[in-house]
């Protein structure tokens, strides 16, 4: 499963890594919205996937915050 490899690519990295990982991804997500709205989007489906990997990295570094305590 590809999101498996994704989420231990994830478990690897430190904290400072994920952080640049999330802002690039929201980055990604704004642009896509963006896109969207002026019908420059073909790949629709592509705005769901980087929601989701914004959630897996938000997901981790939370895991990560809560193991350090």
């Amino acid at each position: 499963m590809k999101s498996s490899k994704y989420i231990e690519d994830l478990r690897t990295k430190s904290a400072a890594e994920l952080g640049e990982l999330l802002v690039a991804a929201k980055k990604e997500l704004f642009n896509l919205r963006f896109q969207n709205a002026t019908n420059q989007l073909d790949n629709t489906g592509r705005i769901k996937e980087v929601r989701k990997n914004i959630a897996r990295i938000q997901t981790i570094i939370t895991e990560q915050a809560n193991a350090a305590e």
